[in-house]
């Protein structure tokens, strides 16, 4: 362990954190929660987006692929955060040259591990995905699961029994840049006839990026190995739930009307879950336990969750301090959803 006792956690006592990757969404809030215990933090970073974040940090400027030289100059760290890991043969570079320079690695995956998804209840002895050509590095829907299982194996391979493996789900809140969940509050905060599926009681898990990167700090600090699934909330939230949560958070012109509509419709007009409408996956055949992942390894370790609506209310005015929302990069387009509801409510005459 990094940590014998709770008393020691922050200045008294600081990890010499390394992340690869610190300065977007997850690695910015990894960065951020170890700072805030008093931990010594070097970032590894290609040092292309937000340069100018944590200016007092040390920042080692190099690339995964092919440029680690600022890794191997004899420096140690008592752990390592690894955020960006996607391709196999990328991992096991890093990870084999870290193996002599640090004592613990953690390795952040995706529940989009699993291959199977159909039933409720997935842990982390799932099954999980296999790629038909194993030396491909194409990220795609298809091969972005099975990667990232062939990453944990790297990671697992190269730190033997000093490896924490974590697998998020859909990760939200501020500073997300896949607007996956953003795309909501702000679509609450402008109100009017809202689209949505008809089935309100869908599951939705979600993990609010500063929940699950103080978690993973606590993680690191007791040196803990081993699996974990981690998303939330550690309830059963339902889609109508959350679309509410969005639109009590929202400080628009507060005439927000959910428009329920039928699923199969969607499908026939073409509406893509999960791209279109952001959270949704049809609760169905092969998909039917892919919000119903079971987290319960992780929030027995002590994996917590902020309210749904507090989610909701810092996306929104995190949102509202970008320049342009104009062009999410989920969700509908204003016209799209407005061709969608007239065509729907001409449907029903």
């Amino acid at each position: 362990m990094l940590y014998h006792h709770k008393e020691s956690r922050g200045k008294a006592n600081p990890v010499k954190l390394l992340i690869l990757g610190g300065t977007i969404f997850l690695g910015r809030a990894l960065t951020l929660a170890a700072l805030e215990q008093g931990h010594e933090v070097t970032l590894f970073t290609r040092g292309q987006h937000n340069p100018d974040l944590f200016p007092d940090t040390e920042k080692l400027i190099g690339d995964r692929d092919g440029n680690l030289t600022a890794l191997a100059g004899g420096r140690r760290w008592d752990a390592v955060i690894d955020t960006c890991g996607y391709v196999p043969r990328i991992v096991r570079q890093s990870a084999e040259l870290l193996n002599v320079f640090a004592n613990h690695y953690t390795f952040i995956s995706s529940i989009s591990v699993y291959s199977d998804v159909s039933s409720p209840g997935v842990n982390e002895d799932g099954a999980t995905g296999v790629l038909e050509d194993p030396t491909t590095e194409k990220i795609d829907g298809a091969t972005y699961g099975p990667l990232k299982v062939l990453c944990e194996q790297e990671a697992l391979n190269a730190f033997s029994g000093r490896c924490l493996v974590i697998r998020p789900g859909l990760i939200v809140g501020p500073h997300d840049p896949s607007d996956r969940f953003t795309y909501w509050p702000l679509r609450a905060f402008h109100g009017g006839e809202i689209l949505t599926p008809a089935n309100h009681a869908a599951p939705v898990q979600i993990i609010d990026v500063r929940d699950l990167a103080e978690w993973t700090i606590r993680m690191v600090e007791a040196g803990v190995t081993g699996v974990y699934n981690a998303t939330g909330p550690d309830y059963t939230m339902t889609l109508g739930e959350m679309l509410q949560a969005c639109i009590d958070s929202a400080n628009g012109p507060n005439d927000a009307q959910l428009v329920p509509i039928d699923e199969a419709w969607l499908t026939e007009n073409e509406v893509q879950p999960w791209l279109d409408v952001p959270t949704w996956v049809p609760d169905t055949g092969d998909y039917a336990g892919f919000s119903r992942v079971d987290c319960s390894r992780a929030i027995t370790k002590g994996l917590t969750f902020r309210p749904i609506r507090e989610i909701a209310a810092d996306t929104l005015a995190w949102a509202q301090t970008r320049e342009d929302n104009s062009k999410l990069k989920a969700g509908l387009t204003p016209e799209r959803e407005e061709e969608l509801l007239s065509r729907w409510h001409k449907s029903r005459i």
